[in-house]
């Protein structure tokens, strides 16, 4: 494929599927899991573009990564991997997020303040041409003779074949932030948009408080999902996250399971205020809007705090769930008061630079 041909048109990220643990045999490559946006970069002759995973350009948001880049790389080449950016307690995906806004000035600024890196974990092409025809442990082989002296904020991820140290660091690397392992098969081609791959993520349960609920799509003949809260150490009841994990008919089947739950909901609920359109922590409100939201209905029904389920998650972001959550159970047994923070695994700390360094 010529040069111009292939730097013109957007490329689909290849993608994984959910696997329940790491694949068994000799045929796999180990990588870690990293928490951030997701982006090929393209490197042609005049420049460097930042492609997002739905297509979109980003270089506006990373001007610094975008200049990097362009001094690092040779003309050519197409790398995927993801954008970071790393906190004094491994990667900050909250600081990553404010890095996409409108304003110009507080890009700039931002940029200053919280510099974004890449980790590149594929090659794509090399020289002007495509390598994605070719084996992973090939593309994989000649991404290290491309970045083997990389400097920050260019990094290239770690492999491993070996199954053991996967695991490992499957559970360490979380304490520096990082969402799990990626598995890829050594012999297989890229594949734009094919979940060729495998992710394997932390798995944990929690307890939580049933709070509210939103329509599905604007159904009110559906649940569509249920907003999670639990109780701090104040005692307050903090928004956390929602499950959604629901067949057809079983969103169906909630709507008159949930009914006497929503009789005079918001008289007391610890919610209340933000049933209004006047709310002030904007961050933990169920309904906010954000540049996240894409324009959805984000309108909820407020629920008497008296249920209690018990939903699968990965991990938290802050205070919240980083990802929608499984639902699992009804917990009949289990009281409100119960469903506290301090149910939750405590991730030890691990330094980021190790990571690199395995």
């Amino acid at each position: 494929m010529p040069e111009n041909a292939l730097f013109a048109t957007p490329i689909d990220p290849m993608l994984a599927k959910v696997a329940d643990e790491l694949p068994q045999g000799d045929a796999v490559l180990y990588e870690p899991k990293w928490d951030g946006f997701r982006a090929i970069v393209f490197r042609g002759n005049d420049g460097v573009t930042l492609q997002s995973r739905d297509l979109k350009p980003l270089n506006r948001y990373f001007p610094e990564l975008e200049k990097a880049l362009h001094e690092a790389l040779p003309k050519g080449c197409i790398l995927d991997g993801e954008i970071v950016v790393a906190g004094p307690n491994g990667l900050d995906f909250d600081a990553l997020q404010q890095r996409v806004h409108p304003a110009a000035s507080r890009i700039a600024r931002l940029a200053r303040e919280t510099p974004a890196a890449f980790v590149a974990f594929d090659l794509l092409a090399a020289g002007g041409r495509s390598t994605m025809a070719l084996p992973q442990h090939e593309r994989r082989l000649r991404l290290e003779r491309l970045l083997g002296q990389a400097r920050p904020p260019l990094y290239l991820t770690p492999m491993t074949r070996d199954r053991a140290t996967a695991q490992e660091w499957l559970q360490r690397f979380e304490g520096a932030g990082l969402d799990g392992v990626i598995a890829k098969p050594a012999d297989a081609p890229y594949q734009p948009a094919k979940r060729a791959m495998f992710k394997i993520k932390h798995v944990r349960t929690a307890d939580c408080v049933v709070a509210g609920f939103r329509w599905y799509k604007d159904q009110q003949d559906a649940v569509g999902s249920l907003l999670l809260g639990l109780y701090d150490e104040e005692g307050m009841l903090q928004h956390v996250g929602i499950t959604s994990s629901f067949t057809m008919a079983r969103r169906t089947e909630l709507v008159d399971e949930l009914a006497p739950l929503r009789e005079q909901a918001l008289e007391n609920h610890p919610w209340r205020d933000w049933a209004s359109a006047s709310v002030g922590d904007a961050d933990r409100m169920p309904g906010a809007k954000s540049r996240w939201s894409g324009g959805k209905d984000l309108r909820w029904e407020a629920l008497r705090p008296e249920r209690v389920c018990e939903v699968k998650y990965d991990h938290l972001q802050g205070r919240r769930f980083r990802h929608a959550t499984t639902f699992l159970r009804w917990r009949t047994d289990k009281a409100p008061a119960d469903c506290r923070y301090d149910q939750l695994d405590v991730t030890a700390p691990f330094e980021l630079a190790q990571v690199f360094g395995a």
